[in-house]
């Protein structure tokens, strides 16, 4: 993501929502729909994304309006993870 990085600029001010995956024993429940858990900006959602237990993290997703090439419109823990550590150079 390199140059990638050097040459995008993400809008972290952007309209954003967290959601939760329901859960049995820390697990997703893939025949349930996620919920919102809170809407605010970009830069809000991953702090509250961060601040869950890292175990607990994959059930989370970030909602937001796609800003190509790197915030897609469903935002993984992965890529949660990855835009954090970007944050401050993005």
């Amino acid at each position: 993501m390199g140059d990638v990085a050097g040459d995008s600029k993400v809008d972290f001010g952007a309209l954003a929502s967290l959601h939760k995956w329901p859960s049995l024993a820390n697990q997703r429940q893939p025949d349930r729909e996620p919920y919102q858990v809170i809407e605010g900006t970009l830069d809000d959602c991953i702090s509250a994304f961060m601040a869950k237990p890292a175990a607990t993290r994959h059930l989370y997703e970030i909602r937001t309006k796609a800003q190509p090439p790197l915030v897609t419109e469903i935002l993984s823990p992965e890529h949660v993870l990855e835009l954090s550590r970007l944050r401050e150079f993005l």
